[in-house]
C-alpha cells in the first residue's frame, strides 16, 4: 500500500526478533505486486491488497457449478471482464488503498480506510457494492482446511468476474480481531460468486473456526462533479451494474 515516508528495513533484517507492530501492519506495497494472487496460509504477516488484472482475459470456461439464473456473471465474447470506465478509474485509484491506522479491524468501515484519498475523474458517476468481514479465530481451531477453502473460494470469485478489489488484514495482536473486504462492480456479481460451491464450503468451515464472524455490506458511491467517493450502509436493492 502506498506510503509517503521512507521505507523501513526489510523484515528479513530482524532475523529471529519479532518485527515492530508498525511493520507488521504497514509493510510497503513494493514488497508485493497487488496483481499477484494472494497466498492463503497461517504465516501471512502483512495485509494483502489484491487488485485483479482487469484487462487480462478470463478463463475460457467457468467451473461447472450451476449459477442462479437471476445472477449470471457478466462476461463478453472476447472473454474480457465487462469493465466500465468508472470502475476502471476506481481500480486505478485503489492502488493507493490502505488502512488509516492499526486499529482498522475495530473501526467503523467508513473510517477504517483512506477513502478520502481516492481520486476519480469528476465527470464519472457510479456506485459499487462492498462486503466487509470482521472475524476472530477460535483458539486451537484447525486452520488448514479453512485456508484451503478460502483459496478456492477466492479463485472462484476471480473467475466469476466483477471483483475490483480484495483486501485482507492481519489479526490484531491485542484483540485477535481481523477485517477483510471486497469491492464488486455490482451486487449481482457478489451474489453469483457467493453461490459457488467452494464459497459455500468456506462459509460452513468458518462457522466452526471463528469466535466472531460478522458480515457488513456497504455502497461505495461516486457522484458526478465530485472527485472523491463516499461509503454508505447498504439498505437493500441492487447496486451497480
Amino acid at each position: 500500500m502506498s506510503l509517503t515516508f521512507a521505507h523501513p528495513p526489510h523484515l528479513s533484517q530482524y532475523r529471529d526478533e519479532s518485527p515492530p507492530r508498525s511493520l507488521v501492519l504497514r509493510a510497503p506495497e513494493s514488497e508485493r505486486n497487488p496483481h499477484d494472487l494472494p497466498q492463503f496460509d497461517a504465516e501471512k504477516t502483512c495485509p494483502v491488497l489484491y487488485l485483479p488484472p482487469l484487462l487480462s482475459s478470463l478463463p475460457e470456461t467457468f467451473p461447472s457449478a450451476p449459477i442462479p439464473p437471476k445472477n449470471p456473471p457478466l462476461i463478453t465474447q472476447t472473454r474480457l471482464p465487462n469493465i466500465d470506465p468508472a470502475s476502471l478509474s476506481l481500480h486505478k485509484a485503489l492502488h493507493h488503498f490502505k488502512p488509516c491506522n492499526e486499529y482498522y479491524a475495530s473501526t467503523p468501515y467508513g473510517d477504517a480506510f483512506n477513502w478520502n484519498q481516492l481520486v476519480l475523474p469528476a465527470e464519472e458517476e457510479r456506485e459499487w457494492y462492498c462486503v466487509a468481514f470482521r472475524s476472530k479465530r477460535k483458539a486451537g481451531s484447525d486452520a488448514g482446511p479453512l485456508y484451503d477453502a478460502d483459496k478456492k473460494a477466492h479463485e472462484e470469485a476471480v473467475h466469476n468476474g466483477g471483483l475490483l478489489m480484495y483486501w485482507y488484514g492481519v489479526p490484531s495482536q491485542d484483540t485477535g480481531m481481523n477485517l477483510a473486504t471486497c469491492i464488486w462492480q455490482s451486487r449481482k456479481h457478489a451474489i453469483a460468486a457467493n453461490s459457488r460451491p467452494h464459497h459455500i464450503r468456506a462459509m460452513k468451515l468458518a462457522a466452526d473456526s471463528y469466535e466472531v464472524y460478522d458480515l457488513e455490506r456497504y455502497v461505495l458511491r461516486k457522484v458526478g462533479g465530485a472527485t472523491g467517493v463516499t461509503v454508505e450502509h447498504f439498505n437493500g436493492g441492487e447496486v451497480g451494474w
